[in-house]
């Protein structure tokens, strides 16, 4: 199926389009873009830089992705942002481009939902399913797991690693890495236990839901083991290998 432009966008002629793709009025690209299929930008949507948008996403007005970092060591480096398939993006979020620090690279993946106002700095990685409330803050170089709720108006220190399956409480700060399965809340945040809510809404079973208590405890110890061979044990392998195989985290 064609696209359809409206008439009051601005599309520069290195964009490329894919099948059934809609932009409404007053939407600004311009730059290295490609758009896959059944993607709908609703209005007043700014793309910019090299910026490449998968299938079936959704942008509400007044957002603007793509755009120079607020990094001041940015020198307008050639950077890119990559965005995966079935997102939505609420009114005025804003997703800067990578660095030369971080790999040049911010990169989202799929089904995650950001709400009004979220703010994604430069080389942040996102991952899957998760929920960025309204007014939400990541700062550079931060990781987003899978399954992640950020309740609203919290902000993410730079170079912080959220584990999958976790709960950040609204009005949070967060300074540190959190593991994966973590309740955190506060300013700045503490562990206020297990997600268990998530947890359980995702269909771990009970023996899982052990395998992470018992993980947990033995990290908060510093006496602990990871079982290659355990499903819950990975979540945890793979948060550990993206902070660099350090586990400072957030505490009770």
């Amino acid at each position: 199926m064609t696209s359809q432009v409206h008439p009051n966008s601005f599309l520069s002629n290195k964009v490329k389009l894919g099948s059934n793709v809609r932009i409404g009025p007053f939407s600004n690209l311009y730059g290295n873009i490609e758009i896959d299929d059944n993607t709908e930008l609703k209005s007043h949507i700014s793309i910019s830089g090299n910026t490449k948008i998968g299938k079936n996403n959704i942008f509400y007005p007044f957002s603007h992705i793509g755009c120079d970092t607020q990094d001041l060591k940015f020198k307008g480096e050639d950077s890119d942002l990559i965005i995966g398939d079935s997102n939505i993006f609420r009114e005025n979020v804003t997703i800067s481009k990578g660095t030369l620090d971080g790999g040049m690279l911010t990169q989202i993946g799929n089904n995650n939902l950001l709400m009004t106002g979220v703010h994604v700095a430069h080389d942040c990685k996102i991952g899957n399913k998760n929920i960025l409330v309204n007014q939400v803050t990541l700062g550079g170089h931060v990781n987003i797991m899978n399954s992640v709720v950020i309740g609203g108006l919290s902000a993410i220190i730079q170079f912080v690693t959220i584990g999958s399956h976790t709960m950040i409480g609204g009005m949070s700060g967060i300074d540190k890495n959190v593991l994966p399965f973590s309740l955190v809340i506060g300013n700045r945040a503490k562990l206020r236990g297990l997600n268990l809510v998530g947890i359980r809404r995702d269909n771990f079973s009970k023996g899982e839901i052990e395998r992470i208590k018992e993980l947990h405890q033995c990290i908060s110890s510093n006496n602990f083991e990871f079982d290659q061979n355990i499903k819950i044990d990975q979540f945890f392998i793979e948060y550990k290998s993206l902070i660099n195989e350090k586990l400072g985290h957030i505490q009770e």
